[in-house]
């Protein structure tokens, strides 16, 4: 190859028709002596559109002849693509399934392109000039065992049609790519499940129901108390962790043990699954809360500071801080959650149901957060890849005060709502050793709307949970 003589432009990434399939045009400056490049630069491939995908080996596979054909092979892992010296014709396969499998892109690589290939897209390259050497670097360590996860597809099938430069007879293949099955035998590679922790609580049950194909882990074989137990799990299969798992015994937590126990769960345990995440690429998804706030402002955006009035909000807020360090996170801060289980509304519905006039607090001020709104809401952020941070997610629809919510069960349960009795919080305390709490909870969902997600009223998912505890009683 002649060596460049000029620079070529620098920061384009561009995409193609197999999605995360990006091709990477790279700077070459070259003089008499030959040429440098910067092949893999972080900071300026990430800025220009390049995922920050944490490669952590780098192989190179030197190629003596024009011909040698290697693939096609998807792995297990994301990895980039580039020449170090002599050129390559490339062909890349979506072996994942969905819409685009079996699409194809083919292109020449030499020292001044590169190509991202994402997880389960098949890579192959045929060499067209002596002595080339095929560098690429990979986000996972390889493994005999790793190679169990692979995908393959013939490099000669018909209904890909790869263009081979050089035609597959006269070509220099190993035995193993010849014998690969072609594309209707090929089993596509599923995406990393995703993995909800804290599964016997209200939340997690809800999530492990209502997010497809997901591994649910209780207290049992994940304890976020314990950072050994996070530790000793293997969180390498999973491309999704939801963490369902918390410590809200808010009372509880302003006692000498209840705040060591708030503590490591809510902050050390956290620590250990954040890091567990990033060592394994995992999106992490953590369920915060509206205690993180001290309530002092009507309606709570996303970026207001944190100034939780208790431990069980500090521990949270501490919890957020963590989760925020990750490349590829959500914290979703709620209030008011109502799912299966114990909770406000089953309790005002059963003292409803028994004819008791309860008394209830009538100057703390949110929306309730039904787990089925929630679950959407993960689901939702996921499939549009919506862009990392803190989203609010709760019911939309008025601000309440409970005794509000609580006259509104009676209600739907045929009761006089003049049967509850409005207090304030501080008579309702009286006697009482209750952390403080804050005293507006609603959540601004305008970011939550801007990622085409449309929150549902709480009066009518409140409807339909009680109908449906009706019918289940």
């Amino acid at each position: 190859m002649t060596p460049p003589t000029a620079a070529v432009a620098t920061g384009s990434v561009q995409a193609t028709a197999i999605p995360g399939l990006l091709v990477v045009e790279l700077a070459v400056r070259g003089d008499n002596r030959g040429w440098f490049k910067e092949n893999w630069q972080r900071a300026r491939l990430v800025a220009d559109g390049l995922p920050d995908f944490g490669p952590v080996q780098n192989n190179v596979s030197f190629n003596t002849a024009a011909g040698v054909t290697r693939g096609i092979h998807a792995e297990p892992w994301d990895k980039y693509v580039s020449v170090a010296s002599g050129r390559v014709f490339g062909a890349w396969v979506d072996l994942r399934p969905g819409p685009t499998f079996g699409v194809s892109v083919t292109l020449e690589l030499g020292p001044d392109r590169a190509v991202f290939v994402p997880r389960g897209v098949g890579n192959a390259f045929q060499t067209l000039e002596d002595a080339t050497a095929y560098s690429y670097l990979v986000n996972d360590h390889w493994s005999a065992a790793a190679k169990d996860s692979y995908t393959f597809l013939n490099l000669a099938d018909e209904s890909v049609a790869v263009p081979w430069p050089i035609p597959l007879a006269e070509a220099e293949l190993s035995e193993a790519d010849r014998a690969h099955p072609r594309l209707a035998e090929v089993r596509p590679m599923p995406p990393r499940p995703t993995l909800v922790v804290g599964a016997n609580g209200q939340l997690g049950r809800a999530l492990a129901a209502g997010l497809d194909g997901a591994v649910a882990v209780g207290r049992d074989v994940l304890d976020l108390a314990d950072p050994a137990s996070v530790a000793a799990f293997d969180l390498s299969p999973y491309g999704t962790v939801v963490n369902a798992a918390a410590y809200t015994a808010v009372d509880a937590a302003e006692t000498p043990d209840g705040r060591l126990a708030a503590w490591a769960t809510n902050v050390t345990g956290v620590a250990v699954l954040v890091e567990a995440a990033r060592r394994h690429r995992a999106t992490l998804v953590h369920v915060s809360s509206d205690y993180v706030f001290d309530g002092t402002r009507e309606l709570h955006g996303e970026d207001e500071p944190v100034s939780p009035l208790g431990v069980y909000g500090q521990t949270k807020a501490a919890g957020d801080a963590l989760v925020g360090t990750l490349a590829k996170h959500y914290v979703l801060r709620t209030s008011w959650v109502v799912g299966e289980g114990r909770n406000f509304v089953a309790t005002m519905a059963s003292l409803a149901d028994r004819g008791v006039s309860p008394s209830v607090v009538d100057d703390q001020h949110g929306r309730l957060t039904f787990t089925s709104e929630l679950v959407r809401a993960v689901r939702h952020l996921l499939e549009v890849d919506a862009p990392s941070g803190t989203y609010n997610v709760s019911n939309d629809g008025p601000v309440q005060t409970w005794a509000d919510v609580a006259r509104e069960v009676f209600a739907l349960r045929g009761r006089d709502p003049g049967d509850v009795t409005p207090v304030s919080t501080a008579a309702y305390g009286e006697g009482k050793q209750l952390a403080p709490r804050p005293q507006h909870s609603a959540l601004d969902l305008t970011r939550l709307r801007a990622t085409g997600f449309v929150p549902e009223e709480a009066s009518v998912a409140l409807r339909r949970y009680l109908a449906g505890a009706s019918s289940s009683s």
